[in-house]
């Protein structure tokens, strides 16, 4: 045993040596380092170098959210829906045109004499007629296009509501592929100065070529990580610029925020009582109810009979003019609207259950993404009060032991990989956590989870 030590003892004190001589070589006695070293007058300088990239252009969310709704082909056109129902609402309120009737009858063309003219015995007339809505019809086409008009308002705040949440999912795929990336490169980099270690423990003889060997091929493996997250990073951002509309250069566009999960979270029944007053499809489902019941009262007034009134004027010789009034009232001996009766008493019917339904599909929505909030973040908290601090440290131990002798290469391959599993199983579920929390929005109706 005291041979091995001393053995052991000698072969640190040889890469000891081997490392302080490494740094005399890369260290010129005389003169600056080669990275503070002036480059301009040297000969292997390069004559044309590239011009520099501009930087990318980093969003907010709350950048990134504005231009959503100023860039969204889809949001666009459901404003315009919005303005195709308030110009009916002009259509609906506008009153019946009054009619002219112009005649002109007992033209005598073959009666042509001294005394009988064509036109001596000519009876012009005018009529002007109106018809007169009874029964508030005007009033109630109109109050129908407007509750209309409501709905699509509410169903357009909806469809936002949707596209913000597949913005918000984006938004936090960018941000987590951004955070694999930093640890997948921060891993590649302490992986490289192990290997470096290594390599200088093999020259100096302290371990043998087939560790030497295993432990380069295992670089693969981080490589591999590295290029996959710059691959999910790079498909973020072109989700993110097609929920956008926008057409810059992916290179040319990054995006920051906080990627990180809040501890806090209120009670089930405070987000519940959130969604019922907000959610937008909700209220949709209710002003349908409304109209629904409106347009009853107004399939009812169409039964009613219209008046026409009428006042004609004009010559009948030999009297010289003559006016009259006179009403016309249909005869309602069929009741044609009834079948429209019933239709729209029974829609509102339908409309009640459609309510019920989407009141259900808010409370389904509110408890399945708070359930997920929940788990997520009992999944976190050890993982930030314990495990990656126990990661680091089982992974510096076991590097420690190896590098002195007192642990086999294939503890240190174990340990590294747990410390990688740790590190990407964090920085995955807070990117899981921050997609619930957006679905808990989304179900809400309005942002209550930063």
């Amino acid at each position: 045993m005291a041979g091995i030590f001393w053995r052991r003892l000698a072969m640190a004190a040889v890469l000891s040596a081997v490392v302080r001589l490494a740094a005399a070589q890369a260290t010129p006695p005389d003169g600056p380092s080669p990275q503070t070293a002036p480059q301009v007058n040297s000969p292997i300088a390069p004559v044309n170098q590239p011009a520099p990239q501009a930087a990318p252009q980093a969003w907010t969310w709350d950048q990134v959210k504005d231009r959503l709704e100023l860039n969204n082909p889809t949001l666009l056109a459901g404003k315009l829906n919005i303005s195709e129902m308030e110009a009916d609402e002009i259509t609906a309120h506008l009153r019946p045109n009054p009619q002219l009737t112009l005649l002109s009858d007992q033209i005598s063309p073959f009666n042509v004499g001294p005394s009988h003219g064509p036109f001596a015995y000519l009876l012009p007339s005018a009529t002007v007629s109106y018809l007169h809505e009874r029964a508030h019809k005007r009033e109630l086409r109109t109050e129908s296009a407007k509750k209309g008009t409501a709905i699509a308002i509410s169903q357009q705040s909806d469809l936002e509501r949707g596209l913000l949440f597949n913005l918000r999912s984006a938004f936090v795929q960018t941000l987590q592929a951004k955070a694999v990336l930093r640890v997948s490169q921060d891993n590649l980099e302490y992986y490289d100065h192990v290997l470096k270690i290594s390599s200088d423990r093999y020259q100096a003889g302290d371990i043998a070529q087939i560790d030497l060997d295993r432990l380069e091929l295992q670089r693969v493996q981080y490589e591999s990580d590295v290029q996959t997250a710059i691959v999910n990073l790079r498909t973020a951002k072109i989700q993110m610029l097609m929920l956008l509309n926008d057409r810059t250069p992916v290179e040319q566009f990054d995006l920051v925020g906080v990627f990180d999960f809040n501890d806090q979270i209120e009670a089930l029944e405070a987000y519940r009582q959130i969604a019922l007053d907000n959610r937008p499809d909700l209220k949709a489902a209710v002003q349908a109810v409304d109209k629904a019941q409106t347009d009853y009262k107004l399939a009812v007034a169409n039964g009613s009979t219209d008046p026409t009134f009428s006042f004609d004027a004009g010559r009948n010789p030999p009297i010289d003019f003559y006016f009259g009034v006179d009403v016309s009232i249909p005869l309602r001996i069929f009741d044609r609207n009834q079948g429209n009766k019933l239709h729209t008493k029974l829609d509102i019917t339908r409309q009640e259950k459609l309510k019920n339904a989407a009141e259900a599909q808010v409370f389904s929505d509110v408890d399945s993404a708070y359930a997920t909030v929940a788990s997520n973040l009992t999944l976190l908290r050890p993982y930030k009060q314990k495990y990656l601090a126990q990661a680091v440290r089982v992974r510096d131990t076991i590097l420690f032991s190896y590098q002195h002798g007192g642990a086999s290469l294939l503890d240190f391959l174990n340990a590294e990989s747990d410390y990688r599993s740790v590190e990407l199983n964090y920085v995955n579920l807070v990117g899981s956590y921050l997609t619930a929390a957006a679905q808990l929005n989304q179900a809400v109706g309005k942002e209550v989870v930063q």
